[in-house]
């Protein structure tokens, strides 16, 4: 049985045509869907978060959070480098009032090295807490650098 090959131009020819006999009209001409906004767009600027009794902030790093969209998604984003020392799950801060995510969002963020761990987990609530999970008496967090938590909100 001889073996059966398929050029590239069939190919494109095939796929170009295919929405033309589906629908009706050419793909080439026709018009393009309505598009998600494009490029990133603020929609809550960089806000103070209230941090909890024995986080600090450095002065040249403010504890801040903000909203923006990308491709018309949503995501919550966090900046600083929080100095603590957590020794089980324990609260950062609170977000304010108009920064509140519709559902628990959660990122990992880095934290000092103890025995090879060097992440931990990070979540905003709906009350708008902003919570670090892992840490424990035998392997402490003693500071946490928020700048790279982005997590999708809607």
């Amino acid at each position: 049985m001889p073996s059966r090959t398929t050029s590239r131009r069939s190919l494109l020819a095939t796929a170009l045509a295919v929405p033309t006999a589906a629908v009706g009209v050419p793909l080439l001409t026709a018009s393009p869907a309505a598009a998600a906004p494009t490029g990133v767009q603020v929609v809550v600027d960089w806000t103070a978060i209230a941090l909890a009794t024995g986080v600090s902030a450095g002065a040249d790093t403010p504890a801040q959070a903000r909203v923006v969209s990308i491709a018309g998604t949503e995501f919550l984003q966090l900046r600083s480098v929080l100095t603590c020392n957590f020794t089980g799950d324990s609260q950062l801060g609170t977000l304010p009032a108009a920064i509140r995510p519709p559902k628990t969002t959660r990122g990992v963020c880095p934290r000092n090295n103890h025995l090879g761990v060097n992440a931990t987990r990070v979540e905003a609530d709906t009350a708008g807490r902003v919570m670090v999970y892992g840490p424990q008496t035998t392997d402490p967090v003693t500071w946490i650098q928020l700048d790279n938590f982005s997590s999708v909100l809607r």
